[in-house]
């Protein structure tokens, strides 16, 4: 599953979707309803990438249309069942239940696919009864774009629509299935994001369907290393929850280091503890070099 990723990037990197030169958006729409956080947690805002279709705002439709992307801020976590109702609000869609076209996804996998983007996500490793954070990540930098659909709806006493959205998952690759047993669809290349953000037929097709698998390239496996525990509070913040936990800088790796430097304290102290004293040493060869004497003499 995919429960929580970073996006700390400022919105003009952000804008410029880092590794993807290629890929022109136009507008952000409701860009100042995101915050660029390390802990993005369900129920909360985050930029997509989309077709121009969802609830056409004035500034959108006065904006250039030189290309036909653009990006938005929307909600993450599409709201199933009665409205209103608690804990009912799909963060993820499983990749089976739209090839399949069951359940609710079948009426959003036609036309109103989009693309999620973030700097890697989290994952936790279940040891026991502890478990533990990990984080995933492009190893060239590049932001993971994270195949995706939305929802426009207006809600009662509300004239403008809102959009939400969820990350679509699939079965884990053999490199992290050690992590969990699912993971994001990750669509790298451009014939891949073209073709996914492509809803002009307003239809589901087998061609889509061969997009959603796990990753792949061997070439450029992704990374994934531990981090703090920190990051499983919703809500806490900062840009070390995507650093290794072995390299932080900061109270943790200081803690490893006084560790070791009381440890060898210590070594050398037991070292000096089992030697005799200079004081001592120097006793006993005065008393040795009298008994010398004693024995000459006689």
């Amino acid at each position: 599953m995919c429960g929580r990723y970073a996006l700390g990037l400022q919105r003009a990197q952000i804008r410029g979707v880092p590794g993807y030169p290629q890929l022109e958006v136009g507008e952000w729409v409701d860009e100042d309803n995101f915050v660029p956080r390390y802990n993005i947690a369900p129920n909360t805002n985050a930029p997509v990438i989309r077709q121009r279709a969802c609830g056409t705002s004035e500034s959108e439709s006065e904006a250039s249309a030189s290309s036909s992307l653009v990006m938005q801020t929307m909600r993450w976590g599409i709201q199933y069942g009665k409205e209103g109702s608690k804990g009912t609000h799909a963060i993820n869609a499983r990749s089976e239940n739209l090839v399949e076209g069951v359940g609710m996804w079948n009426k959003f996998r036609g036309k109103n696919r989009c693309i999620a983007l973030c700097q890697g996500y989290y994952e936790w490793q279940t040891k026991g009864k502890d478990k533990l954070p990990h984080f995933t990540k492009h190893p060239d930098g590049k932001v993971l774009l994270l195949a995706g659909l939305y929802e426009s709806t207006v809600e009662k006493g509300n004239s403008q629509p809102i959009c939400s959205f969820a990350i679509v998952t699939t079965h884990a690759s053999k490199a992290l299935s050690w992590l969990h047993d699912r993971q994001p669809v990750i669509l790298s290349t451009m014939e891949d994001i073209n073709r996914w953000l492509d809803t002009s037929s307003q239809t589901w097709s087998s061609d889509l369907a061969h997009l959603l698998h796990p990753w792949d390239d061997t070439k450029t496996p992704l990374q994934c290393y531990q981090v703090p525990k920190e990051v499983g509070k919703v809500g806490t913040e900062s840009a070390k929850f995507i650093e290794p936990i072995a390299n932080r800088k900061d109270g943790i790796q200081a803690m490893f280091a006084k560790q070791l430097s009381k440890q060898a304290e210590t070594s050398v102290k037991r070292k000096r503890n089992a030697s005799p004293s200079s004081s001592v040493l120097q006793k006993v060869s005065e008393a040795q070099e009298h008994d010398d004497k004693k024995v000459k003499v006689e």
